[in-house]
């Protein structure tokens, strides 16, 4: 019988760490490659409009590479939480708000569509009072639409919504 005082620290129980790491650094590389099909004009002399993608590919490369090393050194996270289910149901509500965002973003815009994902993730992280959650993520969307279209003339999903409040304040 095995001692559970003791955390089993062998590479093997370790397996899903070091496989979160493999994924993100796979992450990292879809990143890099979408970074490298953004066009670029000559005028930009040194900053373009690939920096950043360029700074959060590689920092996520070194998180998934680091992520990888712990997990094969036997993992980071303790024997007792290894034994914790999995909670399908969190996970569904977490699912269910990335998928709806992608199916939403195209038709309805960005703020409804992220109002949508944020509410569903709530609730996966146990929020059981949607009435608030819900105005809460449709006032962060809208800062972020508008952050992104105003202060940095970039369209991350124009809607109804973003055409008529944009139209109203002259955006």
């Amino acid at each position: 019988m095995a001692d559970r005082t003791q955390p089993d620290r062998s590479p093997a129980a370790a397996l899903p760490e070091t496989l979160l790491g493999l994924g993100t650094i796979a992450v990292a590389g879809g990143a890099f490659w979408q970074a490298s099909l953004i066009p670029v004009s000559p005028l930009y002399s040194k900053i373009g409009p690939t920096l950043f993608p360029y700074i959060g590919a590689s920092l996520l490369m070194i998180l998934g590479a680091l992520l990888v090393v712990q997990g094969l050194r036997g993992g980071w996270q303790p024997a007792e939480e290894k034994d914790i289910p999995l909670d399908r149901r969190a996970l569904a509500f977490v699912g269910a708000g990335l998928l709806a965002n992608v199916a939403l973003i195209g038709t309805l815009g960005f703020t409804i569509a992220s109002t949508v994902m944020f509410t569903l993730i709530a609730a996966g992280f146990g929020s059981r009072r949607p009435w608030v959650d819900a105005p809460i993520g449709f006032a962060l969307a809208l800062a972020a639409y508008f952050g992104f279209a105003g202060a940095l003339g970039v369209n991350i999903g124009m809607g109804p919504l973003e055409r008529i409040i944009g139209t109203a304040i002259g955006i």
